[in-house]
């Protein structure tokens, strides 16, 4: 099963609640009210999110999280990535070295494109459409697998 873990799929509440006021500054203690996630975890994965530049940090009497670019422009991948490393359905996806069977496979490469095409399809959906109806989210889908499918005939 593919799995993201708990740490990466709160940063995804937290962000989409941080993208419904992008231009606001939240303290950790509000961001914790706001999605019921405890204040000890939001202030870790906002710190973790900072160290990969998609959230900005203030300090002072006015400080506070805010996103470091505007929603549309963050990408699900980024959130990912920046909460577990390099997205990989495999071992030999992000690297070889881990994997014993590596010399001996012969469908890496094949994981290697299904890997890529769901990379791809990560990128392709930013914070912002995680803030909108589920509706948009399932026709961006149906655009998305029209496309591959004209481009697979090509």
């Amino acid at each position: 099963m593919l799995k993201i873990s708990k740490l990466t799929d709160y940063s995804t509440v937290i962000l989409s609640e941080m993208a419904r006021s992008d231009s606001v500054t939240f303290t950790t203690g509000e961001l914790s009210i706001a999605t019921s996630i405890a204040q000890p975890t939001v202030s870790k994965i906002l710190k973790l999110l900072g160290k990969s530049s998609l959230v900005l940090s203030t300090r002072g009497t006015n400080g506070g999280y805010r996103l470091a670019d505007k929603p549309e422009r963050i990408s699900v991948a980024q959130i990912i990535s920046a909460m577990e490393g390099p997205i990989g359905i495999t071992e030999c996806c992000t690297t070889s070295d881990s994997c014993e069977q590596f010399s001996h496979c012969h469908i890496s490469g094949n994981w290697g494109v299904i890997n890529r095409a769901i990379e791809s399809t990560l990128q392709t959906i930013s914070l912002a459409d995680l803030v909108s109806p589920a509706s948009a989210l399932v026709e961006m889908a149906v655009v998305i697998d029209n496309r591959r499918l004209v481009q697979s005939r090509q």
